[in-house]
């Protein structure tokens, strides 16, 4: 088997953009390597700010042969009467260059035909690999590229240099202006010039060599070890920091890690405004003591051996001490104007041309709020009512403008430093939760009701006027805050109706929408939908199951989270199939009949009979379940159906002539699929 080593030598990639991409390489490769039969045993992507780098072991030569069917005339017009082939089979035969006697019958939807079977022996890989790999360059994804020069291609940042090789021969291709070649280059700065590469072992202990470490878990693993090291120099250690960790990765080729500190007066500063002040802006590593407490220090990876690391720490630590004596500056201004005194200044502060202030945006997250409270907790309307009003005070405080991750987090010292009461203060902090997919969800009830309202009030204010995500665009996060709102009904286990809070919150932008409040409300509510059915699905819900559960109502999130698991637990009973499929009768046949009056007067024959009574007693028993949310038991109950259904539609003709007898039947089966639909619509889930 050979290998296959593609390096693409850029300008700095920003770090964000390099995990995706490294994803993405491996996945149009294997894909590449599928369309064109080329088998691979493993594929692997690396990176670094300078270059992106894709290896393909244990691949295959060149393609598997294939067996190419072509399909001819049909028999009775290749064949004379004595079996002799006729023109139309001696010219099909010539056509795929192949004896006559070589060609063969097959069975067709239409009848039997000729047929011709052919081998296609494959082309070797390293001839198809010119093709491929400016293919794959051109499709890998980024958040945005750019052109230079004339060059009709588009990249993150402007290529430099391609190496390309299999089995250690150049791959001939170019990109732009720019020649694979077997030439790498190392460290930019500390070993500057080209090396010739031989294969994949031979590049990775070269790059080392010349102070590259490409792949990014090595790299990652060093930067935790030195910090740390650098750290524990003052008895120290840097506090877990996953995401800037992840960050700096991408942002160095080779990591040295140095220390520096700050002066003690700054520890008198919250602990978030000191360690957003070293993170967000210098990428800075925070230092604490074995119980978190912080220190004094800082660590920062450099992309290069300092001759002397004391100038470079010099030059941060000064860099730092300006930041961090403007966040102080800002910290003892702010506290002059008290929180609630801000909400007037949000009149003058614009939310969105289209609606209106950050002071009327409250006014609404502040109703929506009272509305949620009076639904789960009543007693909370106060401490909701008032966290409301100061949620976005901090916004145009020094500080949140300096530093805008701060938002929130500051509005809770500030409120905590003007008198707030204790759960005033957390929910004004965990209004913004959860701020990424998966993250934490808000721990107390205020602040899950303030989030849940905020975050509804920027999905129907967005949505109000035309701010709706595309498959590529979702600037306003619209995504991530319904889902924000979905997680926290579900960790709570609110019973809410998801139309009702619309419909509240649309009354709320009275003048102010651009479409008939019937429109924006459909379109939010099966925004929600998919919303939902992603995530139950990821949950481990098949997406049939998802479906069906859906199809009957989602108005409800809790309530459908726990039909479409009821639905899911059955759909493993070995009974499951033949009760879908009596469902599915009952459904077909019922589908256009409301379910009326059923007279046990007409009818003819004793399985009619049985099915009302089954209807009547399970039916029952199965509507208290419901109403009591336990459907796995009114699923159990309902599945007693199956028989007396069974025999019902062998015993019956259900369309009899009697016209009144036809909608007597209908009547009861439309009956018992309202009894099914009251959990989900069986005729949407698969069965085997």
């Amino acid at each position: 088997m050979s290998e296959l080593l593609l390096e693409i030598g850029t300008e700095e990639i920003p770090s964000g953009f390099i995990p995706r991409a490294l994803k993405e390489m491996e996945n149009l490769l294997a894909e590449e390597f599928k369309a064109q039969r080329i088998g691979c045993e493993e594929i692997k992507a690396m990176g670094t700010p300078r270059r992106l780098v894709l290896m393909g072991m244990g691949v295959a030569p060149g393609q598997e042969g294939r067996v190419i069917e072509t399909v001819g005339p049909a028999r009775r017009i290749a064949f004379d009467d004595q079996g002799n082939p006729t023109k139309a089979a001696l010219g099909f035969a010539r056509g795929q260059g192949i004896p006559a006697e070589e060609l063969q019958i097959v069975q067709t939807e239409k009848g039997e035909y000729l047929c011709a079977r052919r081998e296609e022996k494959g082309e070797e890989t390293f001839q198809l690999l010119p093709s491929i790999l400016p293919r794959l360059i051109a499709s890998i994804p980024f958040p945005k590229s750019m052109r230079w020069m004339d060059l009709d291609n588009a990249f993150a940042r402007p290529i430099h240099w391609l190496l390309a090789l299999f089995d250690g021969k150049v791959i001939p291709f170019q990109v732009g202006n720019i020649t694979a070649s077997n030439l790498s280059r190392g460290h930019r700065f500390m070993a500057v010039g080209s090396f010739p590469v031989k294969d994949i072992s031979d590049y990775l202990r070269r790059l080392k060599n010349s102070f590259v470490i490409v792949n990014p878990e090595e790299r990652k693993e060093l930067i935790l070890a030195e910090a740390n090291r650098a750290a524990e120099e003052v008895s120290a250690q840097i506090l877990p920091d996953e995401e800037l960790l992840e960050i700096v990765t991408y942002l160095v080729e080779y990591p040295v890690a140095l220390r520096g500190t700050f002066a003690g007066e700054f520890l008198s500063l919250p602990r978030e405004v000191l360690i957003t002040a070293m993170r967000e802006h210098q990428r800075f590593f925070s230092v604490g003591d074995p119980q978190g407490a912080l220190l004094p220090f800082f660590v920062t990876i450099s992309n290069t051996k300092p001759k002397d690391p004391g100038v470079v720490i010099r030059g941060n630590e000064r860099v730092l001490h300006a930041r961090l004596a403007d966040a102080q500056f800002f910290f003892r201004e702010d506290q002059k104007v008290p929180l609630m005194d801000r909400l007037e200044g949000l009149k003058k502060v614009v939310y969105h041309s289209k609606l209106g202030t950050s002071y009327e945006k409250v006014m609404r997250i502040s109703s929506l709020a009272e509305v949620l409270a009076r639904q789960i907790d009543p007693s909370l309307n106060e401490t909701v009512k008032r966290a409301a009003l100061l949620c976005k005070g901090d916004l145009i405080t020094g500080m949140v403008g300096e530093f805008p991750g701060l938002q929130g987090a500051m509005g809770q010292i500030y409120a905590r430093l003007s008198g707030e009461k204790e759960d005033v203060c957390l929910a004004i902090y965990e209004h913004y939760l959860p701020t990424a997919a998966g993250g934490t969800l808000p721990s107390s009830l205020p602040g899950a009701i303030l989030s849940m309202a905020d975050k509804l009030d920027t999905i129907v204010g967005c949505f109000s006027v035309g701010l709706v995500p595309t498959g590529t665009a979702d600037p306003y996060a619209l995504r991530r805050q319904t889902l924000g709102i979905i997680h926290i009904i579900l960790d709570k286990g609110y019973s809410l109706s998801l139309g009702e809070l619309v419909d509240k919150s649309l009354s709320l932008l009275t003048g102010k929408a651009e479409c008939p409040p019937k429109e924006i409300k459909a379109d939010v509510l099966e925004f929600f939908r998919g919303r939902m059915q992603n995530l139950f699905v990821a949950r481990g819900i098949s997406p049939d199951v998802v479906e069906a559960a859906s199809a009957v109502g989602f108005d409800d999130p809790v309530d459908l989270e726990q039909r479409a698991q009821a639905l899911q637990d059955l759909k493993k009973d070995p009974d499951f199939e033949p009760l879908a499929v009596a469902f599915k009768r009952v459904v077909n046949i019922s589908k256009s009949h409301p379910p009326g009056r059923v007279s046990t007067k007409r009818f003819e024959k004793p399985v009619e009979k049985n099915l009302f009574l089954a209807w009547q007693e399970i039916g029952r028993k199965a509507e208290e379940q419901i109403a009591g949310k336990d459907f796995p038991a009114a699923l159990r109950e309902l599945s007693l159906l199956r028989k007396p259904v069974d025999e019902f539609f062998e015993g019956v003709m259900v369309m009899a002539e009697d016209p009144k007898v036809k909608k007597n039947r209908l009547s009861l089966l439309a009956h018992i699929a309202r009894l099914f639909f009251k959990i989900g619509d069986f005729s949407k889930i698969t069965t085997a």
